[in-house]
C-alpha cells in the first residue's frame, strides 16, 4: 500500500514507518517538527531512517536514499492547501494520523496548540480522506478520554465522556468526528487508544526518560500523588504490532449496533475504537526500581502531590482488539526498561561507572 503516516518523526510514528517499510509498504512520513521537545531528536529518528536534516524543507517532499520507498514532507496540519495537494498528488490507500500536540500538563498552559493540531489539523486530514477516497484512515487517541471514570478497567465499549485534560478533549473530540466522518461518507476510520507507551527513541517528557536521566545525574525524581500512581505501561513494539495489524483490515459497519443501547466503540458506519496497552498496570514506584535496577543506581524521590489533569491509575481492556486482531502484547517491563535504557546510553554516549 502507499500509506501517510503523520507525525512521522515522532517516537510512535519513527518505529511505525520503519515497520511498514520492512514490509514492503511505499510510506509518505509527515511532520511539523515542531519544538515542543528537543528537535534533534526528532531530526536524529528522521536520520536513522535516511532522511539528512540538511535535506528537509517545509513544504516539500524529501526521499530517503536508505529506503527508496520513504518520502518525507515537513508540514503542519493546518496547512490546509499543501495538505490537500499532498492527496491529490499522492493518491494514499491508507492514513496513519499519529501527529498531535501531546501531553497534559502541557496543555494547561498551552491550549491553543492543541486546538489547533488536534482539532483543525485532524479535520484537514479527515477532509483528505474523504476527497480522495482513502481506503482506511487509522488515528490515535489516548487512555486519558477516559477522564474520570472509574471503572476499572477501561472498556472502549463504555462511554468516556468526562475527560479532565484539554488534550484528552481534543482526542475525544477526534473520535466523535471520525464517527460523522464514518457515517456520512463511509471513510473507514478505526481509533487506537494508546496506553502509556515508552521504549526507545521515545519522548524526553516521558516518565522513563525524565526518571533515566535524573538517575544519572544525582537529580531528584518527581513522584506525583506520592508515587501512588498505576500505569499500563505498553512497550513501543507491542504498539506497533497492534497498529500494523488494524491498518491492514478497514473498518466495516457492526450489522449488530443497536441504536437503543448503542455501545461507543462500533456503530452501524464503519468506525471502530480499540483500547492498545499491555492490559497489567504497573506500580509507578516498581517501575522506578526497574530503571534503577538496570542502571545500577539509586533514585532521589521527590514526593509530590497529584497535578491537575492527571489519573490515579490506567488499565486497558484489550479484550476487543484480542478477539477482532488476535493482540498479544508479549513485552515484559524489565525487558522493555532495559532496551529503553540500552538505547539512551547509546544514543548519548554515556558509559555507566
Amino acid at each position: 500500500m502507499k500509506i501517510l503516516v503523520t507525525g512521522a518523526a515522532g517516537f510512535i510514528g519513527f518505529h511505525l514507518v520503519n515497520r511498514l517499510l520492512k514490509e514492503g509498504h511505499s510510506v509518505v512520513g509527515l511532520d511539523s517538527l515542531n519544538d515542543y521537545y528537543d528537535v534533534n531528536l526528532k531530526y536524529g529518528r528522521l536520520n536513522h531512517l535516511g532522511i539528512p536534516r540538511a535535506s528537509v524543507l517545509p513544504g516539500k517532499l524529501t526521499s530517503s536514499p536508505l529506503n527508496p520507498s520513504y518520502r518525507f514532507i515537513h508540514l503542519q496540519m493546518e496547512e490546509r492547501e499543501t495538505l490537500h495537494r499532498l492527496f491529490e498528488t499522492e493518491g494514499f490507500d491508507a492514513v496513519v494520523n499519529l501527529a498531535a500536540q501531546a501531553g497534559v500538563r502541557y496543555s494547561l498552559t498551552n491550549p491553543y496548540a492543541y486546538v489547533d493540531a488536534n482539532v483543525v489539523g485532524f479535520m484537514n486530514i479527515l477532509e483528505g480522506c474523504r476527497q480522495h477516497n482513502v481506503g482506511h484512515l487509522v488515528y490515535a487517541s489516548t487512555s486519558s478520554v477516559y477522564g474520570l471514570n472509574e471503572d476499572i478497567p477501561f472498556a472502549p465499549n463504555r462511554p468516556a465522556d468526562h475527560p479532565i485534560s484539554l488534550y484528552a478533549a481534543t482526542k475525544k473530540a477526534n473520535e466523535m468526528m471520525a464517527h460523522v466522518y464514518s457515517h456520512l461518507y463511509g471513510v473507514p476510520t478505526t481509533g487506537l487508544r494508546f496506553f502509556t507507551v515508552y521504549g526507545p527513541w521515545g519522548r524526553p517528557d516521558m516518565a522513563i526518560f525524565l526518571f533515566t536521566k535524573a538517575i544519572l545525574e544525582g537529580k531528584p525524581i518527581n513522584l506525583f500523588n506520592n508515587g501512588n500512581l498505576q500505569r499500563d505501561f505498553t512497550y513501543i513494539d507491542d504498539i506497533v504490532e497492534g497498529v500494523a495489524r488494524v491498518l491492514a483490515s478497514p473498518a466495516k459497519p457492526n450489522p449488530y449496533w443497536d441504536p437503543a443501547h448503542g455501545e461507543s466503540d462500533s456503530s452501524s458506519a464503519p468506525y471502530r475504537i480499540y483500547n492498545i496497552g499491555n492490559n497489567a498496570p504497573v506500580q509507578l514506584l516498581a517501575f522506578v526500581e526497574a530503571i534503577e535496577k538496570k542502571l545500577g543506581r539509586k533514585a532521589v524521590r521527590n514526593l509530590m502531590p497529584m497535578q491537575p489533569g492527571d489519573v490515579k491509575m490506567t488499565y486497558a481492556d484489550v479484550s476487543s482488539l484480542v478477539r477482532d486482531f488476535d493482540y498479544q502484547p508479549k513485552t515484559t517491563i524489565e525487558e522493555g526498561v532495559g532496551a529503553f535504557i540500552d538505547w539512551y546510553l547509546d544514543y548519548y554516549n554515556i558509559k555507566l561507572g
